[in-house]
């Protein structure tokens, strides 16, 4: 009897309706959750192209965000884009048919090679994003952008145009595909197509990125002043610490190309600030430091700079402050350095014949440096390439033809309103190599005048040759009064020991690096026939390089 009233207590009226109030209670709480969950879902996911990127979405946090910043060409911290990279990893091993996940995932190992430098990410992204068409081969806008971002990552710009218009195709209001045409057009040294560009991003989007980009484009025009008005203003409105060090390293740079380097080094250590090991804020800190006379702490964020970017670039500024210090052997074991770093980057499909024609031009064979160099403007004929293959000429003993090139780097109708101190610089002493010397007064008293300290090697050498100038016939192009005397270049207490791989470090200059440069992590592939992996570098034994010399006469020496 006590069973059965146990059962009628448990299934009567009063039972059912407290049952019924609890599923009530718990039906509540799961559509709370359900609504709660797809609030932050949608936040992270309100930044993602529209168009043709609808990947699989991680959970809620760091990978979320990474995701969002690799989708829109955001800057994005290391250590979140490494834990995106696996996460998008993990979930294609059971899902190799997701298009959208292989594009993310590619896009991702491009934006991990551009980082630190280094090339082995870029045939992995090659053929994550090609596995991408595949999987998805009509309307992928994802894997075109990607695509875009690979080619001039790799410093290919014409092929990144070819896929920036590609994507533009699939969605002309997609507004993350014109900033990946902006770094086309302007590696291409096409300021009026870069300007248009902007011009319509302008039109689809606004905020800090749109404002990061704006300055490049304003910088190039000469319009000094806005560009590092918009550059601040997007620094300000950054919405994560990555994208604040990133356009704080900007700003610095913008700085240093003003001759500002007061400024210069407060924006750099603002960014290191935020991001202790950003490499481009450790090399730009280098150079500042060196130029306000604080070399021993000048090399070594330089090596620290190495150390977590080892980009071919980073190594030949640190070559020639080495060899402005005197210390020619440690410098010549950075430009061989310079020399076994592009043909890693060349093994993973980087162009690095800007940085090796004026290592060859300045520190080794300049008749290599015009064969390389001719070959690159007939490929992609931007200003900095002009620039170059004038150098190389003139250092060849053909000023002739090496003012042609100079003059399409420097004068406004080609170069868009681009002041370059180093291009003003070399057209001065090619200009005196033709016994120009009013003009060659004027450039080189120009050059100084834009940027006091662009080179710890060349603005020294300007000055000298000025003086063996003498004096111009009008006041007009003097040198001003406080650009009469060199900057102070101590020399170090005891020379700095070349590391050939040395590691990532604070901007703390107690200590020096050691550790290894960074490879590729992880042994994921797309479904593809893989690519050999590039060789390892060191540095190779120390021959060859000199200082430049003020002499127009050619100067050859056996190659490296």
């Amino acid at each position: 009897m006590e069973i059965e009233q146990r059962e009628r207590d448990l299934t009567g009226p009063g039972s059912r309706k407290a049952s019924g109030r609890r599923r009530s209670r718990a039906a509540r709480r799961a559509l709370i959750g359900v609504v709660a969950g797809c609030a932050v879902f949608g936040g992270a996911m309100v930044l993602l192209p529209t168009v043709g990127f609808t990947p699989t979405p991680p959970a809620p946090g760091p990978v979320a965000g990474a995701m969002t910043a690799v989708a829109a060409g955001m800057p994005v911290s290391l250590r979140d884009l490494t834990a995106l990279v696996r996460d998008r990893e993990a979930y294609l091993r059971t899902h190799p048919r997701d298009a959208a996940s292989w594009a993310v995932l590619g896009t991702a190992y491009v934006e991990q090679g551009r980082r630190t430098a280094t090339p082995g990410y870029f045939p992995k992204a090659e053929r994550a994003l090609r596995a991408s068409l595949t999987a998805g081969p009509t309307g992928n806008l994802a894997a075109s952008q990607g695509l875009a971002a690979l080619a001039n990552a790799r410093g290919d710009f014409r092929k990144g145009r070819t896929w920036g218009e590609t994507a533009l195709k699939l969605a002309p209001k997609q507004w993350t595909t014109y900033p990946l045409l902006i770094d086309s057009f302007r590696g291409l040294g096409d300021y009026k197509a870069s300007r248009k560009a902007l011009e319509k991003l302008q039109k689809l989007h606004s905020g800090p990125p749109v404002m990061a980009r704006a300055a490049q484009v304003y910088w190039d025009r000469g319009w000094r002043e806005d560009a590092v008005a918009a550059l601040s203003d997007a620094a300000a409105g950054a919405r994560t610490p990555a994208e604040r060090a990133v356009w704080l390293a900007e700003a610095g740079r913008l700085a240093w190309e003003r001759g500002d380097r007061a400024e210069s080094l407060r924006s750099y250590e603002g960014a290191l600030r935020i991001d202790r090991n950003e490499p481009a804020a450790l090399a730009g800190r280098g150079r500042a430091l060196a130029s306000l006379g604080r070399v021993p702490e000048a090399l070594r964020a330089y090596q620290a700079a190495f150390a977590g970017r080892p980009a071919p670039g980073y190594a030949l500024e640190l070559g020639e402050l080495y060899q402005a210090q005197g210390l020619d052997p440690a410098a010549r074991a950075q430009y061989d350095l310079v020399r076994a770093r592009v043909r890693t980057e060349t093994a993973g499909g980087v162009d690095d014949t800007l940085v090796l024609g004026l290592l060859e031009a300045d520190h080794g064979d300049a008749a290599e440096a015009v064969r390389r160099l001719r070959a690159e403007w007939k490929r992609q004929p931007g200003i900095g390439v002009a620039d170059a293959l004038g150098w190389a000429l003139h250092r060849a003993g053909k000023n002739k033809e090496a003012l042609t090139f100079a003059a399409r780097a420097t004068d406004k109708e080609h170069g868009g309103g681009v002041r370059s101190a180093l291009y003003v610089y070399h057209r001065g002493q090619i200009e005196r190599g033709l016994e120009l010397t009013g003009a060659a007064r004027r450039h080189l008293a120009e050059s100084l005048q834009i940027n006091p300290y662009f080179s710890p090697l060349l603005a020294p050498l300007a000055r000298r040759t000025l003086d063996t100038l003498g004096e111009p016939s009008t006041s007009s192009t003097a040198l001003p009064s406080e650009l009469d005397e060199d900057p102070a270049f101590p020399e170090p207490e005891v020379p700095e020991p070349v590391r050939t791989s040395p590691a990532a470090s604070a901007p703390d200059d107690s200590t020096a690096p050691t550790a290894s440069v960074p490879a590729p992590a992880g042994s994921f592939e797309a479904p593809a026939p893989a690519a050999s992996a590039p060789p390892t570098f060191s540095a190779g034994p120390a021959t060859g390089g000199q200082r430049p010399e003020s002499s127009t006469a050619p100067r050859r020496t056996a190659p490296h």
